[in-house]
C-alpha cells in the first residue's frame, strides 16, 4: 500500500541512507520522555563527530526533561538538542516532514511540482526546478525564480521545509504564490494535484549524442530509470549526463548509478565514526560510450558523489561550474510518535581522496553559461568521436569557436 501526504517537492541538499533504526515492540508504549532520550542516544551513538562540534553532549540528556509533558513537547526538545550542534543536515523531521520524504522517495507527491533550495545566504528561497507537466510548470513558475510569499505570508528568511509546510494541502485545492521572475514581481494561484516523480529524461540528439537529465536521487526508481535510460542510448556514440539543479538524495542510487558506468576503481569512501569504509566499482559496467557529467552551484552529495567518480576515475569529463560541496552523509532515523531524526553519520573522500565539503568540486571545463554548458558538452563529445583520441585544447577550440564561447580547461584559460 502506498501512503500520500502533500507536498510542495522542496528538498534541501541529501546524502541520505535508510535505516528506519527503529521499529517499536509489539504492545510497548513510549512516553514523551523516553522518545527524546532515545533521539539522544542515537546522536551519541552515531553523529559521526565524536566532539559533536564542540558541544557537551551528555548535558542535554535529561536538560529538557522538566519541559516534556506530552508529544509534542518532546518533538520541540528535540529540535532545540540538535540545533546546539549547528549541523543544519541533522536536523528533526515532524510526523507529516517525513511522510513527505517518504512519498518522495516512493516517487509520488500531492504539491505544486517545485524543488526548493535556500540560497547559502539563508535569506531567499529558490526554485531550482519545477516537474514536467506539474501545476507549476504550467503555471509559468520556472528555475531561477525567488518564492517572496506563500498565501500572503512573507517567505523571506524561511527554510524549505518551512515553505512546504505553508505549500501543503488537499488535492485540487490552491495556494497563491509571490513570486520575483526576471526581476519582476508576479502572483500566481496554483491547484494542487497528484503528482508522479521522474527522476531521469532521455534523448538522442541527431548526430547521436544522447543525453540524460538526472533531476533528483531521492526516488528509489532513480537507479531504474537511470538503468532504463542507458538501455535506451546503446546506440549513441558518447552520452551527456545532466546533474546540474540536482540536490542529491539517496547514497545507494548514486553508487549504483556510478557502478553501471565504471569499468574499475573506487567510488567513494565513507569516513565515520566507526571507521572507514571504499566503495569499489564492480568493472562491469553497462556501457563504454564517452561521456559529459554537466555541473553547477546546485549539484549536490549524491550528484557530487557521481560527478567525482566518474572525474577521478578518468571515465568522462566535469563541465560546468563549481558544484555545491556537501561532503557529508547522513542516516534517516525513525522515532516513536511517526518522527524521524536526520543525523550526520560520516564524511566522505572522492576517488581521489578529497573532501569537498563547503568547497566543491572544480570542473574539468569551466563553462559559466547553461545553454554553452550543453553546446560545448555535445561538440566535446562529437570531437572526441571523430578522433577517437582525448580532445586537445586546440581541437575544442576549433569546434566552439563560432558558439563564441569562453572556456577553461584545469587552469588556462581560452577564449
Amino acid at each position: 500500500m502506498m501512503f500520500r501526504r502533500k507536498s510542495a517537492w522542496a528538498l534541501a541538499a541529501l546524502l541520505l541512507i535508510i535505516t528506519f533504526s527503529f521499529q517499536p515492540a509489539i504492545g510497548h508504549h513510549y512516553d514523551a520522555r523516553e522518545i527524546y532520550h532515545h533521539a539522544w542516544e542515537l546522536v551519541k551513538e552515531n553523529y559521526y563527530d565524536a566532539s559533536f562540534n564542540g558541544i557537551d553532549w551528555p548535558e542535554y540528556e535529561h536538560k529538557y526533561d522538566d519541559q516534556i509533558q506530552n508529544t509534542d513537547d518532546a518533538f520541540r526538545a528535540i529540535k532545540k538538542m540538535l540545533e546546539s550542534l549547528k549541523d543544519p543536515y541533522t536536523r528533526f523531521l515532524d510526523p507529516r516532514a517525513f511522510q513527505d520524504e517518504n512519498d518522495a522517495i516512493d516517487a509520488h507527491i500531492v504539491g505544486i511540482g517545485i524543488n526548493l533550495q535556500q540560497s547559502r545566504d539563508q535569506t531567499h528561497l529558490i526554485i531550482t526546478r519545477t516537474i514536467e507537466n506539474s501545476p507549476a510548470e504550467k503555471a509559468g513558475l520556472s528555475p531561477g525564480d525567488e518564492l517572496i510569499a506563500i498565501d500572503n505570508t512573507c517567505a523571506i528568511g524561511i527554510t524549505p521545509e518551512q515553505a512546504a509546510e505553508h505549500i501543503r494541502g488537499k488535492a485540487g485545492t490552491s495556494v497563491k504564490l509571490a513570486v520575483k521572475h526576471a526581476g519582476n514581481q508576479a502572483i500566481v494561484q496554483i491547484t494542487r494535484q497528484d503528482i508522479d516523480i521522474r527522476a531521469v529524461q532521455v534523448k538522442m540528439f541527431d548526430s547521436g549524442i544522447g543525453y540524460i537529465q538526472l533531476s533528483t536521487f531521492i526516488s528509489s526508481d532513480a537507479a531504474r530509470e537511470f538503468r532504463r535510460a542507458l538501455a535506451r542510448l546503446a546506440g549513441a556514440k558518447g552520452i551527456i549526463i545532466d546533474l546540474r539543479d540536482n540536490p542529491g538524495g539517496l547514497l545507494a542510487n548514486a553508487l549504483e548509478m556510478a557502478d553501471m558506468l565504471l569499468d574499475g576503481g573506487t567510488i567513494v569512501s565513507t569516513i565515520g565514526r566507526h571507521g572507514r569504509h571504499t566503495d569499489i566499482s564492480s568493472g562491469q559496467p553497462l556501457t563504454k560510450q564517452p561521456i559529459v557529467v554537466l555541473v553547477d552551484e546546485e549539484s549536490a552529495s549524491a550528484s557530487e558523489i557521481l560527478a567525482s567518480a566518474i572525474k577521478d576515475n578518468g571515465r568522462g569529463i566535469v563541465l560546468g561550474t563549481r558544484t555545491y560541496g556537501k561532503g557529508l552523509v547522513q542516516e534517516i532515523n525513525r522515532l516513536p510518535g511517526g518522527a524521524a531524526l536526520h543525523i550526520t553519520v560520516s564524511r566522505y573522500l572522492t576517488p581521489n581522496g578529497s573532501d569537498i565539503n563547503k568547497v566543491g568540486i572544480e570542473p574539468d571545463i569551466l563553462i559559466e553559461n547553461k545553454t554553452d554548458q550543453v553546446k560545448v558538452a555535445y561538440n566535446y563529445l562529437k570531437e572526441k568521436i571523430a578522433y577517437s583520441k582525448p580532445v586537445t585544447k586546440k581541437q575544442l577550440l576549433s569546434a566552439v569557436t563560432n558558439n563564441k564561447t569562453v572556456l577553461s580547461i584545469g587552469h588556462n584559460l581560452i577564449k
